[in-house]
């Protein structure tokens, strides 16, 4: 298979999609999937009081509300703080530890604080405590990638990471994170002028995300899809994209300039 190889915006998954097929598993990631953070994150509350996966999760939940709303940074910081003190093994610590990093890589790619050596720091743990087959490996390879390409500005590193992340996510059965690796991948080949590619990666990262009902993250791989687009298509899927957006209450927040800037063009 020829892995494509990301974005312009900024987007990250937190954890996994679906961590389980219990009632609290499907109500938490039907909350997610349309955008409602808040609500999915007060479900696990009562469990992350003592339980160091559950309050994990209830971080990672809040910590994608940041990089999609830029709003909600507070509440991530103290969740972080719960899952970081709740942490009792290496696993354990190097989740927290990638999913401070994305809050600090949040912050800086957003503009609302440069927290880019923070975010070095605390990705660079994670990677330490680790190992290389552990279920939150894929995660940490993209968020790294994310790094590479948005802070360092070197999408060659940035390639290798996602690719790495997009093997791990197959391996761990990651939907949702393939889905990000495909969007991203396929960026950078849009980046190079390899249209086929992009379009193949794009069009892959838009059919997982209806296939799972990820709602909230449609309407950017749509916008996505129409930057590789033949024209006729791309002002229909841009204009899908948009209807999205304004259905979603204007979330993810950074889409706002692509779709306007995109309008702007056709």
């Amino acid at each position: 298979m020829s892995v494509p190889g990301p974005a312009p915006a900024p987007e990250v998954p937190a954890a996994r999609a679906v961590e389980g097929d219990d009632p609290l598993d499907r109500a938490v990631w039907r909350l997610r999937s349309r955008g409602c953070w808040d609500d999915a994150a007060a479900l696990l509350e009562p469990h992350s009081v003592h339980h160091a996966p559950s309050a994990l999760r209830r971080a990672a939940l809040l910590v994608e509300r940041c990089m999609f709303t830029a709003t909600g940074w507070a509440e991530a910081e103290d969740a972080l703080r719960t899952a970081e003190a709740l942490a009792g093994d290496d696993d354990e610590r190097g989740g927290a530890a990638c999913e401070r990093g994305h809050l600090a890589y949040a912050a800086t790619v957003l503009g609302v604080r440069d927290r880019a050596d923070e975010a070095r720091s605390a990705l660079g743990r994670a990677a330490a405590l680790l190992a290389p087959a552990s279920a939150g490996r894929p995660l940490l390879d993209f968020r790294r990638g994310l790094m590479a390409e948005h802070i360092a500005d070197s999408p060659d590193s940035a390639r290798a990471a996602y690719r790495r992340a997009h093997a791990g996510a197959t391996a761990h059965g990651d939907i949702l994170l393939l889905s990000f690796t495909w969007r991203h991948l396929a960026g950078l080949a849009l980046r190079d002028g390899e249209l086929a590619e992009a379009r193949h990666g794009f069009a892959e990262s838009l059919r997982i995300r209806e296939e799972l009902g990820f709602l909230v993250g449609t309407a950017p791989a749509l916008a996505a899809l129409a930057d590789a687009a033949p024209d006729a298509d791309a002002e229909r899927l841009r204009a899908e994209a948009a209807r999205l957006f304004r259905l979603m209450g204007g979330v993810p927040t950074w889409l706002a300039d692509h779709l306007s800037t995109a309008s702007a063009a056709t």
